[in-house]
């Protein structure tokens, strides 16, 4: 599947070539996958009732997709995009310059952010997900690590226990991400940080439109592959409704070229990203997948013949109010105004001449 690098660095392991910008809008689940996680599970009974805007997700669903993908011959495949995104969530982890006794690591997976951290950073961590064969085959790490099978939405912890709570590329899959961070401020210490990442509503746009225009083709219409998930411009405003200040929320955008749609959609069950959604179409028409194939090499397609995919993702950051930390100017304070500054400028054109 490797794809000729252009001009950029590419995904380790992957063979697959990377590019990177901005951009930001909602968030959405991502489309099924072609095997059987995606394909063999159904609603189970009374999934009606738990559906809707409420419950989007079928959690249990989503726990036997990563356990699939974790028992597979090689998991570390398709792992290069969770180990990117959790290599620069280590990043910023190292920007804060201190040492966490105890971290959280909320939807660990197999440890993604773990393995690029250090004991000078980070002494002990604590890896919560739902999926236990994720954590049985969990990379190795320098750090000292327990491994908790929970779930996201309910953390079994109890308040003020962490210094510091990281999250990458799981809480898309929650129902309740207001609680969820809710939950995180409340195990946090004071002066505790939570650094995340989430996928964005750009994510797989390219299949999303290649999909749904097959679907309108040969079938007279299309299913939903947009979920009712936050935009970038409500992610601060419910990390400030769940106690978070000093709030950074910023977008970025990876882009990993493919052979075509159908190596996309492997690596995506791969990485156990399949769709859960409760309104979910279990399966798609051998005609229209191929239809969508050719729609998405026309409307996309590189000029060496591989298709890109492009992962925007969200990265959050936000602390536990404590006493210690900076706190703005009342208002009213400032001893400078701005008439002045325009006076300085004009002092400083003259020191110049």
């Amino acid at each position: 599947m490797a794809a000729v690098a252009v001009g950029t660095r590419a995904l380790a392991g992957s063979g697959r070539p990377l590019l990177w910008g901005g951009g930001c809008r909602r968030l959405w689940a991502l489309p099924a996958g072609l095997a059987a996680a995606a394909a063999a599970a159904s609603p189970p009974a009374g999934a009606s009732s738990r559906s809707g805007a409420l419950s989007p997700f079928d959690r249990r669903l989503k726990r036997k997709q990563k356990n699939w993908a974790a028992l597979q011959a090689e998991p570390g495949k398709c792992d290069y995009l969770r180990e990117e995104v959790g290599g620069r969530i280590a990043d910023r982890v190292f920007d804060i310059p201190r040492t966490f006794p105890l971290a959280l690591d909320v939807g660990s997976g197999r440890g993604y952010i773990a393995q690029h951290l250090t004991k000078d950073t980070v002494e002990k961590l604590i890896q919560v997900d739902i999926a236990e064969n994720a954590l049985k085959n969990a990379v190795e790490s320098e750090i000292p690590t327990v491994s908790v099978v929970a779930d996201e939405e309910s953390l079994p912890f109890k308040e003020d226990t962490f210094d510091l709570v990281v999250s990458s590329l799981s809480l898309h899959w929650v129902n309740d991400l207001p609680r969820a961070f809710r939950e995180i401020h409340q195990v946090l210490k004071p002066d505790g940080v939570f650094i995340g990442a989430m996928f964005g509503g750009d994510t797989l746009y390219e299949l999303r439109c290649s999909l749904q225009l097959a679907e309108l083709e040969r079938e007279g219409g299309f299913s939903p592959h947009v979920s009712p998930f936050t935009a970038v411009s409500d992610l601060g405003h419910l990390l400030s409704r769940a106690g978070f200040n000093t709030l950074t929320v910023d977008t970025d955008e990876i882009q990993v070229n493919y052979p075509g749609l159908f190596e996309v959609m492997e690596d995506l069950q791969g990485m156990g990203e399949s769709n859960c959604s409760w309104n979910r179409k279990p399966l798609l028409h051998r005609e229209t997948m191929l239809a969508a194939a050719a729609i998405y090499r026309e409307m996309y397609g590189n000029s060496d013949g591989s298709v890109p995919a492009t992962f925007q993702i969200f990265y959050m950051i936000g602390w536990k109010f404590h006493e210690s930390q900076a706190k703005p100017a009342q208002r009213g304070s400032a001893t400078v105004s701005f008439g002045d500054l325009s006076k300085l400028g004009g002092f400083v054109s003259k020191e110049k001449k």
